[in-house]
C-alpha cells in the first residue's frame, strides 16, 4: 500500500511518512534492532528476529505491493526514526475485517509526536484498505503508549497478566486494545 505525507511535529520540524520498499531493508533492520534493545515493551529481543537482510527486503517488497497491509516509515532530518504497520489477521471471511497494529520509535525521538503521526497514518491506511477493526497488545505499564492509543479511541478489551516473560524472568501484563473504524 502506498503512502506519502509530511507532517509538522511539536518542535516545528517536519517528519516524512512514507510506505516502505525493499531498498529500506537495512535501515528498517537497524531501527528494529535498536528499538527492541532500548525498551522491554516490544514483543521480541533483537537477536530473536531471525530475518536476514534478504528476508527483510522481501517482506518490505510484499508490504509495498499489498492492498490491505502496510509498513509506514518515519524520517526525521533524513534519518529513519520509527516504523508502524498493519497486518491482516487473516483472509478468511470471519476475520478479514481485522488487522493487527504495531509501532516502534527510537527512544531519542520519543515525545516529539512521531508515535502520534505514525498512528494517524496507519489508521488512514486501514480505512483505505477497508479494515473495520485495528487490534494491538501493549504492556500494561507502558502508560505513554496506552495514553496515545486512547487519544485515538482505542479501547481495552482484555488483559493477560502473564503475557510476556522478560529476560529477567519477570512477567509483564499485556493489555489488549482495539479500535473500530
Amino acid at each position: 500500500m502506498k503512502y506519502l505525507k509530511t507532517v509538522t511535529l511539536k518542535n516545528g520540524k517536519e517528519l516524512l511518512l512514507r510506505s516502505c520498499n525493499e531498498n529500506d531493508a537495512r535501515e528498517v533492520l537497524d531501527v528494529f534492532n535498536t528499538t527492541h534493545e532500548e525498551t522491554d515493551y516490544l514483543l521480541s529481543y533483537p537477536n530473536e528476529k531471525g530475518f536476514t537482510l534478504e528476508d527483510e527486503a522481501e517482506f518490505l517488497k510484499m508490504m509495498d505491493k499489498s492492498e490491505n497491509e502496510t509498513e509506514i516509515l518515519a524520517f526525521f532530518d533524513g534519518k529513519l526514526v520509527g516504523t508502524a504497520g498493519i497486518s491482516s489477521v487473516g483472509q478468511r471471511l470471519k476475520v478479514k475485517h481485522r488487522a493487527e497494529f504495531g509501532i516502534s520509535v527510537l527512544k531519542d525521538y520519543w515525545g516529539l509526536g512521531i508515535g502520534y503521526a505514525l498512528t494517524e497514518a496507519v489508521i488512514e491506511c486501514a480505512e483505505t484498505a477497508g479494515c473495520l477493526q485495528l487490534e494491538l497488545e501493549v504492556v500494561a505499564d507502558n502508560s505513554r503508549a496506552i495514553s496515545l492509543y486512547k487519544k485515538f479511541g482505542f479501547t481495552e478489551f482484555g488483559r493477560n497478566p502473564r503475557g510476556f516473560k522478560n529476560k529477567a524472568g519477570e512477567f509483564q501484563e499485556l493489555v489488549y486494545m482495539r479500535f473500530e473504524l
